[in-house]
């Protein structure tokens, strides 16, 4: 991601609509299909601390660490965090064999620089032998847009493709929804109409009446999910999917 994404994002990942819904369908999830209290968990592909400091704040007997591929990005996530944070890639993680027991990844095997299936592999050797993977990805390819190239989003997914890559790389999906539903109507308008020269991503800070708008929306969403219903459409795929046998 450019340096400049990953200093809007640190400016307001805490309190912007989006972030806060998908940090809290993160959460749900991992609480949800989580193997075991106390475990290792990894949030990879950290960014700017953001989901780390969330996950520290709900899941205090977790032990929690990060990664990422930029080294400004890890020393920032640290501080932000107080969680330890290594650099690496997803391609080729730096962790031993069945290190972790739950993995969260938050749209990054969508990125320039990442292979799908090899991030995914790799992401499976790490994980014990009841491990959980949690994925958020960015939904629908004829979606890509503006946006994804100000954040170096390479590729986007339907919940389908999402499942089979999954099983592909050896892993056992356990439930896979698209959300963002309601304001994909919107998401839509903004992205297929042709975008101003330089246009800047859609990370920004919004007017309070759309935050509160928007993230009510979004906080209904996640009582849908929360009950286990999985909604038909959306901007954005979330997964789950236990390791898998050998």
């Amino acid at each position: 991601m450019e340096p400049d994404e990953y200093s809007k994002m640190a400016e307001v990942e805490d309190r912007m609509w989006w972030y806060r819904g998908l940090h809290r369908n993160l959460q749900l999830i991992i609480e949800r299909f989580r193997p075991r209290p106390g475990g290792r968990l990894l949030d990879a592909g950290c960014g700017t601390g953001g989901l780390l400091r969330s996950l520290a704040a709900r899941q205090s007997d977790a032990h929690l660490f990060g990664l990422d591929a930029w080294k400004p990005a890890c020393a920032l996530t640290a501080t932000r965090s107080g969680r330890p944070v290594v650099q690496g890639v997803l391609n080729h993680l730096p962790l031993i064999d069945g290190a972790v027991d739950c993995m969260v990844s938050a749209d990054v095997l969508s990125h320039n620089g990442v292979e799908p299936r090899v991030a995914l592999r790799e992401l499976r050797r790490c994980l014990t032998a009841t491990g959980v993977l949690v994925l958020n990805l960015p939904a629908y390819q004829w979606l890509l847009s503006y946006h994804d190239e100000r954040v170096q989003q390479a590729r986007r997914f339907t919940r389908g493709e999402v499942v089979r890559l999954l099983e592909e790389t050896g892993f056992a999906p356990l439930y896979a929804t698209y959300w963002n539903t309601f304001l994909f109507p919107l998401m839509l308008v903004r992205r297929l109409l042709p975008a101003a020269p330089n246009q800047e991503s859609d990370v920004h800070p919004y007017p309070q009446p759309i935050e509160l708008l928007f993230g009510a929306l979004l906080a209904f969403e996640s009582a849908l999910l929360r009950s286990g219903l999985r909604l038909p459409f959306g901007g954005s795929v979330l997964a789950v999917a236990r390791k898998g046998d050998d």
